[in-house]
């Protein structure tokens, strides 16, 4: 009989076992997988590829991505061997490593070692689930089951080395290797390797900057466990977790937010450059008065790559310095730095030449009398001392003749975006009287160094197409000019092939400082963000010290200038055309001439009593001896005084005329009655 039903039995245990198999299977598949697609920080990266800046994902954790051949493979092989040694060979469960765990915690009393696979560690992480309890681990045995039969086994170590905590907000491999040590996981030395190990079991209770001897203990069992080599000299655990890199926040934030998708954006700057130009900025403002700021900008003016943007010193709202407003991108007044621009276009439009004379003298317009900056007016100068000089009175007489209108269209055709008070343009503009950002002057500096053509400021790789706003030899010219200007004191030695700027904004308000040689252009703002006056506060003083050291930082530097283009027309004032030797303006033939006489008495449009002794008649001014005139005839001639009486005997309106020896003449309207 037994043998009888022996058949009988085997089969029903078969296809009981085939049962509980595929409800087994069917519950493994049935297993609802959470997302595996790891969300890792937004990574800004320099020229060459070295971090800038790492945005926090959800939660400000830093979790940043990977793949495995980023990994040192000691640390791979490492990890397998204390973790999951036999990871390759199961099936998400490790029923070996279950048991011994199992039955060490019978014979010690304890748990001595854990059952978990990795497939397990990373179905906790994913859930962010706990192991304390026995559903918790049933569900960490479920889902690892169904992770196996999803994913690859490479698929699932990289899960785990992206989400393995390594202490506060610090998720994945890459992200500890930097917190830790500073550097990639590419090359750990065994220590460091062991370390990164140990932490995730544990890491508020291992980490070494608040738990040392935890992490050395922790360091120690995981080399032990793999039989590293002898390790008696090993480097101390560190003691301090370091802060990601967070450089040229400003410009970060403002790329980030344009592109918030972007897994990485590399940009043209320079770490290294970015790093000094940020501590400049902190040593720019410190002594000086509550809440200025500075702001920095340095371009390769041969492409428009940005190689450096400072936005603020500390990128806080710390000292009133309002830290978090990006100054590189503020509209502010540009004071006398749209000076050489000025003297461009003039080059350009035939209306004067470096060598031609100008004149500083006393000038109105309607109600604008413009005047320099000291009060002094210097008489007649070559355009080149005015500009070097920085004088108020050449640039406004021409950009009279300009017209504002050109200067506008210049500076919106180099892609500044400038902005007027009330849409209206003025001659105020040509000593700052209009809004400009500290990319704009830069982009425009440019474009004076590269021989009039501007190339657009770039912060990202790309190609852009350059504008020409002055032609090269009008730039070069200014170009020349700029570079004779004394640099400030204790900046001589490293001055040479500098060509630079300075400006003060009404009120000193704004101090400016823009220059650049052969390669580099750099531009230097420092003030209040709010507008407040910083008494005392000159572009000369205060920006211009901080630009120079910002050339110094350069590598090379600095790069000579260009050579003249072959048509530029380098002549002394004599030697130029005759309208080129001194400037005139368009209404200079109604203007009256220079130490003209004067009609002092009577005073034009006077009414006056008809006297037998006639008029009285003052004259001051010109070259004796004077001719006087009524209406267009003659009535004294030869005369050798400058006051007499003047026969008049008719009534009603009279025209009295004086001309002197050189042909001078002045005029007024009267009337007897």
């Amino acid at each position: 009989m037994i043998h009888r039903f022996a058949p009988f039995a085997l089969v029903v245990v078969l296809g009981l076992g085939a049962g509980l198999r595929d409800r087994f299977d069917t519950w493994v598949a049935q297993t609802e997988v959470p997302p595996v697609l790891v969300e890792t920080s937004v990574e800004v990266r320099d020229r060459s590829g070295a971090l800038m800046r790492v945005f926090p994902v959800e939660n400000g954790r830093i979790r940043m991505g990977l793949t495995l051949d980023q990994v040192d493979a000691e640390y791979l092989e490492m990890l397998i061997a204390y973790e999951d040694k036999r990871f390759y060979r199961h099936g998400g469960v490790d029923l070996l490593a279950a048991l011994r765990a199992g039955l060490q915690a019978i014979w010690q009393g304890e748990v001595v070692s854990g059952g978990s696979t990795l497939s397990m560690q990373v179905a906790r992480l994913l859930e962010n689930s706990g192991t304390g309890r026995w559903h918790g681990k049933l569900r960490q045995v479920r889902l690892a089951l169904a992770l196996e039969k999803r994913l690859s086994k490479k698929q699932i170590l990289t899960l785990y080395l992206a989400h393995a905590p390594y202490g506060g907000a610090v998720e994945g491999l890459r992200a500890g290797s930097l917190a830790w040590f500073g550097k990639e996981p590419a090359r750990l030395t065994t220590a460091e390797a062991a370390l990164l190990v140990a932490l995730p079991q544990a890491p508020e209770m291992r980490r070494p900057d608040r738990r040392p001897d935890a992490a050395i203990q922790a360091r120690a069992r995981v080399l032990a466990r793999v039989h590293a080599p002898d390790q008696t000299h090993l480097a101390p655990v560190p003691r301090r977790m370091r802060p990601f890199v967070r450089l040229a926040p400003h410009l970060t934030d403002k790329l980030y937010s344009l592109d918030p998708f972007a897994r990485r954006h590399d940009l043209t700057l320079d770490a290294r450059l970015q790093r000094q130009m940020e501590q400049l900025a902190t040593r720019a403002v410190r002594g000086q008065a509550t809440g200025v700021s500075a702001a920095i900008v340095v371009a390769d003016h041969r492409s428009g790559e940005v190689l450096a943007s400072v936005g603020s010193p500390e990128y806080a709202a710390q000292n009133g310095t309002l830290g978090f407003v990006d100054m590189t991108r503020a509209v502010r007044s540009p004071g006398s730095t749209l000076k050489p621009l000025i003297y461009g276009l003039a080059f350009d439009q035939g209306l004067a030449h470096p060598d031609t004379v100008i004149d500083d003298s006393p000038v109105s317009f309607g109600r604008y009398a413009p005047q320099n900056f000291d009060g002094q007016f210097r008489g007649e100068l070559t355009v080149r001392e005015a500009l070097q000089l920085s004088l108020n009175i050449p640039p406004v007489l021409l950009m009279q003749e300009l017209g504002p209108a050109r200067l506008m269209a210049a500076l919106r055709k180099g892609g500044a975006d400038p902005q007027v008070p009330g849409g209206n343009a003025g001659l105020a503009v040509a000593l700052g009287g209009v809004g400009l950002a500290l990319n704009d002057l830069v982009q425009l500096y440019g474009g004076l160094a590269q021989n009039g053509e501007v190339h657009p400021l770039v912060w990202q790789q790309s190609q852009t197409e350059s504008i020409r706003i002055l032609s090269r030899s009008a730039a070069w010219q200014v170009a020349h000019i700029l570079a004779s200007i004394s640099p400030p004191q204790g900046h001589g030695a490293q001055a040479k092939g500098i060509a630079y700027k300075t400006g003060t904004s009404y009120g000193h308000r704004d101090a400016w400082a823009i220059g650049f040689d052969g390669a580099h252009v750099i531009g230097v703002w420092m003030g209040r963000p709010d507008g407040t006056p910083v008494p005392g506060a000159f572009g000369g003083e205060l920006a211009a010290p901080v630009l120079f050291e910002a050339f110094n930082r350069l590598k090379p530097r600095p790069v000579p200038l260009s050579p003249p283009p072959p048509e530029t027309l380098i002549l002394s004032t004599s030697a130029l055309p005759v309208p080129l030797q001194k400037f005139r303006s368009r209404y200079a033939i109604f203007a009256r001439a220079p130490n003209a006489p004067k009609v002092q008495f009577p005073p034009d449009g006077a009414v006056l009593r008809m006297s037998d002794e006639g008029v009285p008649l003052k004259m001051a001014a010109g070259v004796l001896p004077f001719t006087v005139l009524v209406d267009g005839t003659p009535k004294l001639t030869g005369l050798r005084q400058r006051s007499t009486q003047l026969p008049l005997t008719e009534r009603g309106f009279s025209r009295i005329s004086v001309i002197d020896a050189k042909g001078r003449s002045s005029s007024v309207n009267i009337r007897l009655q």
